[in-house]
């Protein structure tokens, strides 16, 4: 069973560069993805009002910020969000004077704003971290726009070869202990439960140990 919400955020109480090392391992070898392959995925997905769940130190928003600008993508106005209060002192550090992005502290699970605020959302290494993933998904359906779509990636239950396995395994048990990584989810179980938010699945992908999915919420709720 993994920690409870509070538990979590005590857990990423660390420097945020030892925060964005750490993170880079356990990419490579828990989700067995790339940086290049998150740039691709979230990068385009940024709607006119967006809003970055579980943002962190914001390091990986910078780079797909960065990602954008090099593509010459439009400027959008930005949220991010989290609930780690000193993962998003780094957030905040690192986008002073960017009026484009907003930051709040808050739970995912318990969003801040008004039903159908935004027009895109993205869930960057976060859901599995989530103590309480369905109302997670169900708030974030609430906040955006009918027609908006949510991109998301999961940590999915490690498979492949030895020693891949092995090391993916050995690195989700430490997490979950560490209070980083609630649980990993196999893939049709975190597929039904984004359903079962109300959300409509338009293109999924699994990769390594990673589910990759982008899910509207429908125009008609009727």
């Amino acid at each position: 069973m993994g920690k409870t919400r509070d538990e979590i955020a005590k857990a990423y109480h660390s420097e945020p560069w030892w925060y964005d090392i750490r993170g880079f391992f356990i990419l490579t070898f828990a989700y067995n993805s790339t940086i290049g392959a998150q740039l691709r995925f979230f990068g385009p997905h940024f709607g006119k009002n967006h809003i970055e769940i579980a943002c962190g130190t914001g390091t990986l928003l910078d780079l797909f910020l960065r990602w954008r600008r090099w593509h010459k993508l439009p400027q959008v106005d930005i949220t991010g969000i989290d609930y780690a209060e000193s993962m998003l002192a780094g957030a905040m550090r690192r986008f002073a004077g960017n009026g484009r992005v907003r930051l709040r502290h808050a739970d995912a699970a318990r969003l801040p704003f008004a039903d159908a605020t935004f027009d895109t959302a993205n869930i960057a290494n976060a859901i599995h971290c989530f103590p309480a993933v369905d109302s997670a998904l169900l708030d974030v359906f609430r906040v955006l726009k009918p027609g908006a779509t949510m991109a998301a990636n999961v940590l999915l239950y490690p498979r492949g070869p030895w020693p891949l396995k092995s090391i993916a395994e050995r690195i989700n048990t430490w997490g979950i202990r560490k209070g980083i990584l609630y649980t990993p989810y196999e893939c049709e179980d975190i597929r039904r439960r984004i359903l079962a938010a109300g959300f409509e699945i338009i293109r999924e992908i699994r990769s390594g140990n990673t589910y990759n999915v982008m899910a509207r919420k429908p125009v008609s709720l009727g």
